[in-house]
Parts: C-alpha cells; sequence; structure tokens
C-alpha cells in the first residue's frame, strides 16, 4: 500500500518540479478472532526504534552499482530534505543507451520503505539526484536516525520501457551503524507465525489514508526469499470489500503497512465506523509467484 501512495506522490511531485521518483486457497474455516486495541495508546506495548539524539548520520563516498556502464555512487545523506532524509547520488551513464533509473527494495534500520526517485540520465551524460525518503515512513516505523540504508536499483530504456539493469542489493553503512541499538515494535496480535513469516495485527490506523481507513499490521520475513503479503475474502461489519493491499518485504526485513478500505466501499453498504473485520492473508514467493501460503480466517474485532 505504502509503494502505491509513494508512486500516485511521485506523479505529482513530477507535475510540480523536473525529476526525482497468487492463488486462491482452499475453502474458509472457522475464523480466529483477533481483539485489536484500535489507536488507543494503553493498549500499545511501544518498542520502536527510538533512539536518544545523536548527531546527524553521515556517510563516505561509496560506489553502489558500477555495471554495463551505469555508475551510482552515494555521495552525501541529508537528514532535513524536503520530504524527509534524502541520499544524494551520482548517476553516470555509459550504456550506450538513455536510461532512467529508479530505487527498489528500499528498507532503513531493517524496516521496509518507499523513497521516492526516478531520473532520466541520457547515454554518455551525468545526473546528480537525491533518493527522497518519506517522514511519515520515519514516524511510522519510529525511526529518528539512519544506520543502514539497503536498496538496489531498477533500470530501464528511457523511450519504450525495456528492463535493462536490475542490480543486486547493497548496504550502505552510515556513521552510526556501530553504536545504533536495533528494536522492533511487534506489539499487537499474531494472525500467522510460521517458518520465519509472522503477520501482527497492530489496530486501525492513527491517520486514514487519502483513500480511507485502514488496519495498520505488521510483517516479519525471516525467510531467504523476498515475499509479497495479500488479503483475500475480506469483509467489513459482515459486508464483503476490496480493500487495498499489496505488501513486499525482502528477506531478513520489516514492514509497516496498511490494509486500506476504500471510502467508497464503506459509504456503499453505510458503514460509518469500523467495527468488525474477517480476512485471511495470502503469502507467495514474489518473484516466482510460487510456494503459496493461505492462512485460516481470522476475525478482528475494534
Amino acid at each position: 500500500m505504502k509503494k502505491i501512495l509513494s508512486l500516485v506522490l511521485a506523479a505529482v511531485l513530477s507535475l510540480l518540479v523536473v525529476s526525482c521518483g497468487g492463488s486462491l486457497g482452499d475453502d474458509l474455516q472457522a475464523p480466529s478472532e483477533v481483539t485489536a486495541g484500535g489507536n488507543d495508546p494503553a493498549q500499545s506495548n511501544d518498542e520502536k526504534s527510538e533512539q536518544p539524539e545523536t548527531a546527524d548520520a553521515a556517510i563516505e563516498e561509496t560506489v553502489l552499482v558500477d555495471q554495463d556502464g551505469v555508475k551510482i555512487t552515494a555521495k552525501s545523506l541529508n537528514m532535513d530534505g524536503l520530504l524527509g532524509a534524502e541520499l544524494k547520488l551520482l548517476i553516470e551513464n555509459n550504456s550506450g543507451k538513455d536510461l532512467t533509473v529508479q530505487c527498489q527494495n528500499a528498507s532503513v534500520n531493517g524496516y521496509m520503505v518507499d523513497p521516492v526517485m526516478s531520473v532520466d540520465v541520457a547515454n554518455g551524460k551525468k545526473a546528480n539526484e537525491a533518493l527522497a525518503f518519506m517522514e511519515s515512513d520515519f514516524e511510522e516505523c519510529g525511526i529518528i536516525n539512519i544506520a543502514d540504508i539497503d536498496l538496489s536499483f531498477h533500470v530501464f530504456t528511457t523511450e519504450d520501457w525495456e528492463t535493462y539493469l536490475d542490480t543486486p542489493q547493497v548496504q550502505l553503512k552510515t556513521s552510526i551503524a556501530d553504536t545504533y541499538e536495533y528494536a522492533f515494535d511487534d506489539s499487537g496480535e499474531v494472525a500467522y507465525d510460521a517458518d520465519g513469516i509472522k503477520v501482527i495485527i497492530k489496530g486501525l490506523s492513527d491517520e486514514d489514508s487519502i483513500l480511507g481507513p485502514g488496519i495498520k499490521v505488521f510483517l516479519v520475513n525471516d525467510t531467504d526469499k523476498a515475499l509479497t503479503f495479500q488479503t483475500r475474502d475480506v469483509s467489513v461489519n459482515g459486508f464483503m470489500v476490496d480493500p487495498v493491499f499489496s505488501s513486499e518485504v525482502v528477506p531478513g526485513k520489516k514492514s509497516i503497512d496498511a490494509i486500506t478500505f476504500m471510502d467508497s466501499d464503506l459509504e456503499e453498504n453505510d458503514i460509518t465506523s469500523i467495527n468488525d473485520v474477517e480476512l485471511s492473508f495470502t503469502i507467495f514467493d514474489s518473484e516466482s509467484w510460487d510456494n503459496t501460503i493461505d492462512t485460516d480466517v481470522i476475525k478482528i474485532t475494534f
């Protein structure tokens, strides 16, 4: 869901400035019940990765990619950019083709995030560009300072959008990495926990998205494959709805995301408050779409 909102924001920004940007399971089983605390902070065991105030993190100039005529160098880190923190990049294109470079599979301090960047670089040219992290993502994950950034790049031809290069994941550590104490808020009700995969229901989102209200979930992928989490067979107060939710989590990372209900769906069913939700999760390999897991039906009450 965050990725969808980031793409919408990138499209809006592009109008203002030039640059930066499963299979169904078996029949339903008896639902397992979860009582979610909603927005009541007294019901949250908050263990977010809050750190004491320290000097802003910094990086040494580091070559992240040097492959097939594409070179990407991390130049500096600015914690006070327009949208939030910014990683300043130098992108050099000697591929023989005009290319567009975007970021994918990014995480900060172990949490999946959706930075904004899309830059066109003509053959034989260079571009200075900022990979912009959303302040709202950092707030959601309790990130105050950056210890590490893990990411890869998707590079395609500008004219016909054909994939030119998908780079390997690379990790960039900052000046505070050696002293940073990693902590993750895994409070909430466990909906699924097996084989290194965990789904935790954390309650209703503190703020509605531009599409409507949502349920906050905490996802853990401790497998060796990138996984995509989606929902199926969803109802609110007994009415079937089609929420917006598809979250990819790379190996060893975690994500805080939201199952977002469309205002239009709620209005059509005269739903003015979310009292109970029934759903199940489908989880599959992001690359092959194999090894699909369909969880039992989960009933959540608020």
